[in-house]
């Protein structure tokens, strides 16, 4: 029987620090909403189902907007969210029924590719967890209560966290379902929640993403976002043009090569 992948992608934030007036993952960034990024990355890509999740009072709006518009047809229902992320987590697993594996997505994230993809399933079958995420590159402090610096953890085993975070779906579900029994409000990502409420012998698995992969939060956020999709467009034409001029090549190195065959 095929397996059968699951992305869920969400969209539920305010956005309250982008200050724009309208949730950020519905800001036009190169002329499509911010959103619309990363779904079309998981259209594009080997997941089964997409679950978008969402504010209750803009589910018509992503269906008739980006939904229809876009012609997202992985995209098998809209969901609405909580008002903290693990609730509209929660909610998004609940809304699949069943799954092999699930592949959990910030919609403010838009960097997303097909490489990253591709890693989070291979690693999600052979791990059962896995996370997205890159070395940090900064020196990290802890500090106290008054902003004075208690330690430095060796910067080679920080990791900054990204998504999508990756489970078996059985898995992920329990720890979830064992979260929300709890009554806990201070799960900050999906990993943290397996670490927490999960099958303590599964551990999270951290896979290599991009550094590319930002969470669009902030105004300059928005204007690095936008240069990053005007960079992989550019980068795109330029392949395509590459491919075509050595298509070009071929083909003539091919005619000579045959021509003189048949003079011989």
């Amino acid at each position: 029987m095929k397996e059968k992948i699951v992305a869920i992608v969400l969209g539920a934030g305010e956005g309250k620090r982008m200050g724009s007036g309208i949730p950020k993952q519905y800001m036009i960034i190169k002329s499509r909403p911010l959103i619309y990024y990363a779904l079309k990355a998981f259209e594009h890509s080997p997941v089964d189902e997409v679950i978008l999740v969402t504010g209750e009072d803009e589910i018509d709006y992503c269906k008739k907007y980006i939904v229809d518009k876009y012609q997202f047809e992985k995209v098998s229902r809209i969901v609405a969210g909580g008002r903290e992320r693990y609730e509209s987590v929660y909610l998004g697993l609940k809304s699949i029924g069943e799954a092999d594996y699930v592949l959990i997505h910030d919609g403010a994230r838009p960097m997303l590719n097909a490489d990253i993809i591709r890693k989070c399933i291979i690693n999600v079958r052979r791990h059962k967890a896995c996370v997205v995420g890159m070395p940090s590159k900064d020196t990290i402090k802890v500090v106290d209560n008054d902003t004075y610096a208690v330690s430095t953890p060796p910067r080679r085993k920080l990791w900054q966290v990204q998504t999508p975070q990756c489970f078996d779906f059985n898995l992920i579900y329990d720890a979830y379902q064992k979260l929300m029994d709890s009554g806990d409000t201070t799960a900050t990502d999906d990993g943290m929640v397996l670490e927490n409420y999960g099958d303590q012998r599964v551990k999270v698995k951290l896979i290599e993403g991009s550094y590319d992969n930002i969470k669009v939060t902030t105004p300059e956020d928005v204007r690095i976002a936008g240069s990053l999709v005007k960079a992989r467009k550019l980068f795109r034409f330029l392949h395509n043009v590459h491919d075509k001029i050595i298509y070009l090549q071929m083909k003539i190195l091919q005619k000579r090569f045959f021509t003189k065959k048949d003079e011989q």
